[in-house]
C-alpha cells in the first residue's frame, strides 16, 4: 500500500481518518492502519484488509485459481480493455490523470487497462481475490488494491473521478443498495458506470434450479465438474441445436478452453446472482439524484453523472 492512498481512506467503522506508524518510504506493506477512535485494521500483503470474504469466498478461490487468464497482458489479446469500453462507455483517452475507483476488481483484469490508460486506479474487493490483483498489479506506482466490501466501502465522499463496476453487483444480497453506496463516492461532476446480469438471463432455468446445490458445493469440487465445459461448451458452439442444449445444459462457449471453464465455474458458484432490467437499473440512478444517465449497447449497462459543483445528491 502506497502512502498515496491514505488521504482519501476512512475507518468503515466510524468514518475517521487512517493513518501508520508503519510506512517506511511511502510504502506500507505490513503492519496496521488506526483511526483516531482507536480502531485497527491489518495491511497484509501491501493491501489493508477492512473485512473477510463474508458471502464471496467462491470469487477469491477462482480468481486465486485462475489469477491470469483475463489479463489481456498474459492472454496477448484486447478482450478486456474491449469490454471495459463497451460496458463502461468510458473512452481509454479519458482516463490519464483521473482517480478511478473499480468496484469489484477481482484479480485485476480491467484494473490493468484503467493503470495503462495513464489513471490512478484504486481497486476493492471483498474477497480473496485481492491478493491476485496485488501479486499481478500491485508493483505499479499507479494501482492501488483494497479489501473491502461495498456496504461499508473505506473511502472519504467525493474522492473519485470515475467509479466501474463490471459483473459484480448482482453478486451482493441486494444490487440496488450495493450500487447506492457509490454515487457519493463520486466527485462532483463525476461519472459511473455500471454492467449487471440482464433479465433475459433468467430463461436459463436449469442452472438457477441447480445453483443451490452447485453454490454449497466443495469449491474444489465444482471447479473439478465444471471443466466439462472446455469439451462441452466447444461442442455446443460447433453444434446445430447449440442454443438448445445451452438452455438445458449452461456453460461457456467462450473460444479459449480455460475461459469456457472459468466462466462456467463464475455461473454456477456464486452465493447470490441477481438479473436486471434497463428500466429498473436505470431507476437507481434516478432515485441516486444522478443525471444523464445512458444506457449502454450491451445489457444490462447504464453510466450517469453526479450532478456539477453547487447541486446535492439526495
Amino acid at each position: 500500500m502506497r502512502s498515496a492512498l491514505l488521504p482519501i481512506l476512512r475507518c468503515p467503522d466510524c468514518g475517521e481518518r487512517l493513518d501508520s506508524a508503519a510506512m517506511e518510504e511511502g510504502i506500507l506493506s505490513g503492519g496496521e492502519l488506526r483511526c483516531l477512535a482507536g480502531h485497527t485494521w491489518s495491511v497484509r500483503g501491501g493491501v489493508p484488509r477492512f473485512t473477510g470474504e463474508e458471502y464471496a469466498e467462491s470469487f477469491g478461490f477462482q480468481w486465486n485459481r485462475f489469477s491470469r487468464t483475463q489479463l489481456d497482458s498474459a492472454s496477448g489479446s484486447s478482450e478486456s480493455r474491449d469490454a471495459f469500453v463497451e460496458k463502461t462507455g468510458f473512452p481509454l483517452a479519458s482516463l490519464e490523470g483521473k482517480r478511478v475507483l473499480e468496484v469489484g476488481c477481482g484479480m485485476g483484469r480491467f484494473l490493468e487497462v484503467v493503470a495503462d490508460a495513464g489513471a490512478q486506479a484504486i481497486g476493492v474487493d471483498i474477497s480473496a481475490a485481492v491478493d491476485a490483483a496485488q501479486a499481478n498489479l500491485g508493483n505499479r506506482p499507479n494501482v492501488s488494491i483494497v479489501q473491502g466490501d461495498v456496504f461499508r466501502l473505506p473511502f472519504a465522499p467525493e474522492s473519485f473521478d470515475l467509479i466501474y463496476s463490471i459483473g459484480v453487483l448482482h453478486h451482493t444480497p441486494d444490487t440496488r443498495e450495493a450500487f447506492l453506496r457509490l454515487p457519493i463516492l463520486l466527485k462532483a461532476g463525476g461519472r459511473i458506470a455500471i454492467w449487471v446480469y440482464g433479465s433475459l438471463l433468467r430463461r436459463y432455468v436449469v442452472s438457477d434450479v441447480l445453483r443451490p446445490i452447485t453454490s454449497r458445493l466443495p469449491k474444489r469440487l465444482l471447479l473439478n465438474l465444471c471443466r466439462i465445459a472446455i469439451p462441452l461448451g466447444a461442442w455446443q458452439k460447433k453444434s446445430g441445436i447449440g442454443p438448445v442444449w445451452n438452455l438445458l445444459m449452461p456453460v461457456s462457449q467462450h473460444p479459449h478452453p480455460d475461459w469456457r471453464w472459468l466462466d462456467t465455474f463464475d455461473w454456477y458458484s456464486p452465493r447470490y446472482q441477481h438479473k436486471h432490467s434497463y428500466k429498473e437499473v436505470e431507476g437507481w440512478f434516478q432515485s441516486a439524484g444522478l443525471e444523464d444517465v445512458r444506457r449502454l449497447s450491451f445489457p444490462v449497462s447504464v453510466s450517469g453523472r453526479r450532478p456539477a459543483e453547487g447541486e446535492r445528491l439526495p
